[in-house]
């Protein structure tokens, strides 16, 4: 069986909010159909994974036609606050769930909902191994059950780099769980020396979160060193990129962190905290292309980024690893084959 239906959040294509989860469902519902399968794509309205009543009625409406014995690839920003609608359909349908941040991961209320989802689930894919290993402690899951398919990333150009290295690029939506405030202090911290750096990402997730971040700008001193220019189209975040010296992900919660590998396909070192599947991103020890350091703080990134501007010979080596581990990423079309494998043995089972 080469058919799937998919359901997906309605935003999933929406430019003014860009997210790593609905760039990996677009690129593995389309690559699906490259790879010969009949894909139907179904996106729901709601304001998941936070939905009302009117949102979890159409989604049942949804599901109640997609026909007996189908397999449904559900993302888990929809399927693990759903319970009421997926668990009963599970019985009916092959539902796998594409988990890419467990809601117990931000919140441990969502845990039994989810829980109850993901158990009902013929399958479940992770997009990292810290993801598999997070599920399978905090539900009761079957080892066979749990699969990892790590995004891809594209190929892109290598970009120069400056003699001083001082061109920050920060890419992610303005909100606290990507850490933002922990950045704008330690920017603040490091004001003596020589950089900029450009906040890439949408400013309408988290208002109050954007409006701290600018505060803690400005009363460092450093508001005409700092540009929070909202989500980028693809061609101006390649052309950040390509300016770039070093990406920095002060993330609170990650899973796996897509800009981390969209960062070394153009041999960027970067500087992130130490969450979730960073360091999966990344690459294994001792070869690391950056730095990573403690999350929820601005010292140990302070301190870092100090290191960094003032360390030729640092970012001379981290520049040559982030170059080695260029050549070994992983292409989108490996991460399309290991959800296609997962698929093919549900719809065999």
């Amino acid at each position: 069986m080469t058919h799937v239906h998919a359901v997906v959040p309605d935003g999933i294509d929406d430019a003014t909010r860009p997210s790593g989860g609905n760039a990996y469902d677009r690129r593995v519902l389309d690559g699906l159909r490259v790879a010969g399968w009949t894909v139907h794509e179904h996106p729901v309205a709601g304001e998941w994974p936070h939905p009302d009543a009117t949102a979890l009625a159409g989604l049942a409406s949804v599901v109640a036609e997609v026909p007996t014995g189908s397999v449904l690839l559900v993302d888990g920003l929809v399927a693990s606050c759903s319970a009421d609608v997926l668990v009963h359909e599970a019985a009916r349908v092959r539902l796998v769930v594409l988990v890419h941040l467990p809601l117990v991961a931000e919140d441990a209320a969502a845990g039994p909902e989810e829980g109850r989802v993901l158990a009902s689930a013929a399958a479940v894919v992770s997009t990292s191994q810290w993801t598999r290993r997070l599920l399978l402690d905090a539900y009761a899951l079957g080892d066979d059950t749990v699969h990892v398919a790590h995004p891809g990333v594209d190929d892109a150009p290598l970009a120069p780099g400056t003699p001083t290295g001082g061109s920050l690029l920060c890419v992610g939506a303005v909100s606290p769980l990507k850490g933002q405030t922990d950045l704008a202090d330690a920017l603040g911290q490091v004001a003596d020396l020589p950089w900029r750096a450009v906040l890439a990402g949408a400013l309408d997730v988290a208002p109050e979160h954007v409006a701290d971040v600018r505060r803690r700008v400005a009363a460092a001193g450093i508001g005409d060193r700092v540009g929070l220019v909202g989500p980028l189209a693809p061609q101006a975040l390649d052309r950040a990129y390509a300016a770039a010296d070093l990406v920095v992900v002060p993330s609170r919660v990650e899973t796996y962190g897509m800009v981390v590998t969209e960062a070394l396909a153009r041999g960027l070192p970067v500087l992130a905290t130490h969450v979730g599947g960073v360091p999966e991103a990344l690459g294994d020890a001792p070869d690391v292309p950056g730095l990573l350091v403690p999350p929820g703080g601005a010292g140990p990134l302070a301190a870092a980024l100090r290191a960094w501007l003032g360390d030729g010979d640092l970012r001379s080596r981290l520049r040559a690893r982030a170059a080695r581990r260029r050549a070994t990423l992983r292409p989108w079309s490996r991460t399309v084959a290991d959800v296609a494998r997962v698929l093919e043995g549900v719809s065999r089972d």
